[in-house]
């Protein structure tokens, strides 16, 4: 059992006693008093209305604990009815107070085992008093200078937090780089007083308890402000950190530095013997560490600094510890008469020392015990030596204490726990251990009889030190009963078992030895003969570590025909297969192994230690180590490289060509300059090809001048007297070096005299040559070739570009313009010749209403060299005039003259009504009301007709001059659709709609509406109650 006080293992030295010897054959246990709480130390406040303070005590005892108190190392007398009671092994302190209860406390828990002291808890009075009540004299400084106002905080404990207000509550003083409020002294810094800052100032003090807080409030001060001082002073540090401040591991450290100056200084910190750790939090006036470790401690400075100078403070942090146990007691049994060593061992700062307690007193040396800082001997030990024992270890920053039972055993010898086994197999010509191990304190001596012969240490029997006999070379004659006598100052014991001695187990067929490749199966057998009346089972093991069978997915398989026969068949080996394999044959009493080795040949492992040197432009040396040849020669090394960081690997060309399985070295060949590569090795040989290498370190090539000329040269377009040249820019792989570009060559065809042009940048893809001296749409032969630091590649196959177009020069003639429906006019004109300023693309006509001005006309465009076009979507009964205008990829040319059209009157609104039909066997007759137009429509020349019928979809057309119309149709039908408009020099008229139904060979009106406007030219509806047959996109 350990255990833990003091927030450190609290190891109760458990020494099994014969009462818990008993307990192992089922007695109650009885062990000493183990803390399960301790008592914390309390901080009280004195103004608290609490009652009472309760310091916790509870021990695990069997019998279970009785508790008492120490206060200041003095026991307490806890009576009925006093101020201080136990509740359970608390303690509770009613109505506390500082001049009776301040002190240290320790709970001491008991039993028939022994005492144990629990860590030291101490309850504190925490207070804060009231400022003074005196008025406070004002400050008094000049605008510009640094001031300081102090808090004079009042008594206290523990430490407080500050804040301050200016002239109201809570209007508190920010904590920006100008103000300072120290949390050590309370005072308030201003590095650089400004006129903000005049008004009444008061310093507000927090107390933290562990269950209340407390603020008080100081008197104001007036801080006045002399007139403005405008010089600039260097900073000088009025709130500094100690040259020493004591930490303990684990508490946060603040460090606090603040300096006067003008204008406001800038602080930084630095450890002078080294760089601050990046886990610090650093507020500018603050430093603080919020777990100090031992790393920490050193020397720190502050440097405050502004444009005037500088000024800097130095204090070193020192690093302390409370006690922490590296080792400990634990409990322990120990037989009377025995010797006993306990240590136990804590770290700290200062250095812990370490006394030891028994039953809660002081022990020190005497007769058997010897106590030595941390160790504790016993010499003989004796049945009162049992008890508790704690050891303590103390610096001044803390106590802790490690407890432990020692448990002093006296007992005669007893087989009950740990009898002879009462029938031991062995087998004929090996060896049988038979342990004596009787429990007894003092330790027994032992004696063997076999049958009524005592038994000595002979050439094959062997009695030990520690009472184990052992017989070797096993015969028949060696069956019978064997006695272990054990026998101390306490008592005697005895205890017999029956040897009884059977056939050896041997391996009748072992494993052979084999030699195979990768992926094939093999079966290593393994027969074995035995004893007959024992079970005989097989393991195998692959060099020494067993063969797991039930792996999922796994390639051994065991073969269970015959319990003699323990094959071991290997499926699909791989080269991790290979190896010494090991059959066992065993049996309860004895066991037989045979060994083979099973070698597994495979593809290469792959190479190691790929290196790149002689690094050319398009050429490296590569060298490699061997890999494992997995027991076969390596025939073959390939080569691979790849550009990072996604490229794929691809073999490459090498010298030699085909490179031997003895080589460690080769010349990669035919890489690209200026380019970063990995590279690895892959290894063959016949039975396959490995696993690549590791990649290369990854390098670059050497740069070299461009070896490839740009393609995709073409050009044209632009604005007059230009030359555009554009080409497609070259990838990465194709610059060879840094510092690339382009360079071009363009002369006008015919000329003999190149020009040429620097295009730096490797993304560049166009070039624009402007000389006022470039015709129109004349032709260049441009060539273009690359550049970089190294030199200029191959120049391009010559292309031919042309300059700028300009707009055509001459104007179509002969405009004819005529209006050919209410929406629409036909305009001609005669075309206009092919000239030197670009090719002619087709012609834009504008057009516009009589009375508009020609800068809002409409245009529209012919796709090609047509020299008609119809212009659609235009107002009914109304003048246009029109020009026409050639145009090429530079513009339009100049406006022909202007020719006119009036488009013609809208077709009648009204459509044909008074519908009727007559069907005839073989025919349908049509009659409708003829449409007269208004004055302000056009005039109706004749109607057209559209008609379906229930057998063709597809609808049919008809024209007519009359008002009635006769068609041919079958007589199976049963249905028609019918719509009919006007048409005329305006265009076609709105159209009336009717479904025909032929029944019983009689004329029929549709039902309800028989004539009307059709909704939409796309949709045929009927109100009919006959089936409604769609047309779509009906459009006449």
């Amino acid at each position: 059992m350990m255990h833990e006080e003091g927030g450190l293992p609290h190891l109760p030295l458990v020494v099994s006693s014969p009462a818990a010897w008993s307990s192992a054959l089922g007695s109650p246990t009885t062990f000493g008093p183990v803390f399960e709480d301790q008592p914390l130390s309390v901080l009280f406040p004195e103004e608290s209305t609490e009652e009472q303070v309760l310091l916790a005590c509870r021990a695990r005892a069997s019998p279970p604990a009785t508790y008492r108190w120490k206060m200041n190392g003095t026991e307490m007398k806890l009576e009925p009815g006093s101020r201080h009671q136990l509740v359970g092994g608390n303690l509770v302190i009613m109505n506390p107070t500082k001049a009776q209860d301040a002190g240290v406390y320790q709970c001491l828990a008991s039993n028939p085992v022994g005492t144990v002291v629990s860590r030291e808890a101490i309850l504190r009075f925490g207070f804060l008093q009231e400022f003074s009540k005196e008025e406070r004299d004002p400050v008094k400084t000049h605008e510009g200078w640094g001031v300081m106002l102090p808090c004079n905080p009042p008594a206290h404990y523990p430490g407080l937090s500050y804040r301050w207000l200016l002239n109201e509550f809570p209007n508190f003083i920010p904590t920006d780089g100008r103000h300072f409020v120290s949390q050590t002294t309370g005072n308030l810094y201003i590095a650089r007083t400004n006129a903000s800052d005049l008004g009444n100032y008061s310093c507000l003090a927090t107390s933290h308890m562990d269950f209340s807080t407390k603020s008080v409030f100081s008197k104001f001060a007036q801080l006045n402000l002399a007139a403005e001082d405008t010089r600039l002073f260097a900073p000088s540090i009025k709130a500094r950190f100690p040259a020493e401040t004591y930490a303990l591991v684990g508490q946060q450290v603040t460090l606090e530095c603040f300096a006067f100056g003008n204008p406001v200084p800038r602080i930084k910190w630095r450890k002078v013997d080294g760089s601050l750790s990046p886990q610090w939090t650093t507020a500018e006036p603050t430093l603080q560490i919020p777990s100090v470790s031992f790393e920490d401690e050193g020397t720190y400075e502050c440097e405050a600094e502004n444009s005037k100078g500088r000024d800097t403070v130095q204090g070193r942090i020192i690093v302390q510890a409370q006690p922490e146990w590296l080792k400990v007691i634990s409990d322990t049994e120990a037989d009377i008469g025995s010797n006993l060593r306990w240590g136990c061992a804590a770290a700290g700062k200062p250095r812990p020392t370490v006394r030891w307690l028994r039953n809660g007193e002081p022990l020190a040396s005497q007769n058997r015990v010897e106590v030595l800082a941390g160790d504790l001997r016993f010499s003989k030990l004796s049945l009162e030596d049992s008890g508790m024992y704690q050891c303590v270890a103390e610096n001044k920053h803390g106590t802790i204490y490690a407890s432990a039972e020692l448990a002093v055993q006296a007992l005669a010898p007893d087989f009950r726990l740990n009898p002879v086994r009462r029938l031991i197999p062995a087998a004929r010509g090996g060896e049988i251990v038979i342990p004596c191990q009787p429990r007894a304190a003092p330790k027994a001596v032992v004696l063997w009889s076999k049958g009524t012969e005592i038994l000595v240490n002979s050439s094959r029997v062997t009695v030990t030190p520690d009472g184990t006999l052992i017989i070797r070379n096993i015969s028949r004659s060696d069956e019978g009963k064997y006695t272990c006598f054990a026998e101390n100052f306490m008592g005697k014991a005895n205890s017999t078992g029956i040897l009884s001695v059977r056939d050896a187990t041997k391996i009748t067929l072992a494993p052979s030895s084999a030699d195979i490749n990768l992926g094939d199966n093999l079966t290593l057998q393994c027969h074995a003969s035995h004893d007959p009346t024992m079970d005989l089972t097989f393991t195998w093991t692959l060099d020494d570590f067993p063969i797991d069978f039930d792996k999922p997915g796994g390639h051994y398989r065991r073969t269970n025909v015959k319990e003699t026969i323990g094959d071991l068949t290997i499926l699909n080996a791989q080269l991790r297969h290979g190896g010494k394999y090991t059959c066992m044959a065993q049996t309860v009493v004895d066991s037989a192994s045979k060994e083979a080795t099973v070698l597994v040949r495979g593809p290469p492992g792959p190479p190691g230690g790929v290196v790149v040197r002689d690094i050319g432009d398009t050429t490296i040396q590569l060298s490699w180590s061997r890999g494992f040849d997995n027991h076969s020669p390596i025939a073959k090394y390939t080569l691979q490289a790849r550009t990072p960081p996604a490229g794929k690997w691809k073999q490459v060309r090498t010298n030699p060509a085909n490179i031997e399985g003895n080589a460690e070295t080769a010349q990669v060949l035919g890489l690209t300059p200026w380019m970063d590569y990995e590279f690895r090795v892959i290894a063959s040989n016949i039975l396959g090809t490995g696993e690549p290498s590791g990649p290369s370190s990854k390098i670059r090539t050497k740069e070299a001048a461009p070896s490839v000329a740009p393609s995709g040269l073409s050009g044209g377009g632009g604005a007059p007297g230009e030359l555009i040249v554009n080409w497609t820019p070259m990838s990465r792989e194709y610059q060879n070096g840094d510092g690339f570009g382009y360079l071009l060559s363009f002369r006008r065809q015919g000329s003999t005299h190149w020009q040429t042009a620097r295009v730096p940048g490797a993304d560049a893809q166009y070039f624009v040559y402007s000389n006022e001296s470039v015709r129109p749409y004349t032709p260049f032969e441009v060539k273009i070739r690359s550049y970089n630091r190294r030199g200029e590649g191959p120049e391009s196959l010559t292309a031919l570009v042309y300059s700028a177009e300009e707009e055509p020069r001459v104007a179509p003639t002969k405009v004819w313009a005529k209006g050919v429906s209410s929406s629409e006019m036909n305009v001609t004109w005669e075309p206009v010749q092919q000239d030197m300023n670009g090719i002619l693309l087709g012609y834009e006509i504008r057009y516009w209403k009589a009375g508009d001005k020609e800068a809002a006309a409409d245009r529209v465009r012919t796709a090609g060299l047509d020299t008609s076009a119809r212009v659609s979507g235009l107002h009914p009964n109304t003048k246009y005039h029109v020009t026409v205008r050639a145009y090429n990829r530079a513009g339009t040319g100049p406006a022909s003259p202007s020719a006119n059209a009036t488009t013609m009157k809208p077709p009648p609104r009204r459509p044909p009504g008074n519908i009727s039909w007559t069907f005839s066997s073989s025919s349908l007759s049509i009659k409708w009301d003829p449409v007269v137009p208004f004055r302000n429509e056009s005039a109706v020349t004749g109607y057209k007709m559209l008609y379906q019928n229930d057998l063709h979809l597809t609808p049919t057309l008809h024209l007519t001059s009359k008002n009635w119309i006769e068609i041919p149709v079958p007589e199976d039908i049963g249905h028609a659709l019918v719509q009919i408009r006007t048409t005329g020099p305006g265009g076609d008229g709105i159209p009336a709609e009717v479904h025909i139904v032929r029944n019983g060979g009689t004329s029929m009106m549709v039902e309800n509406l028989a004539v009307r406007p059709a909704p939409h030219p796309g949709a045929i509806v009927s109100h009919s109650v006959v089936m409604l047959i769609l047309i779509g996109s009906l459009e006449l």
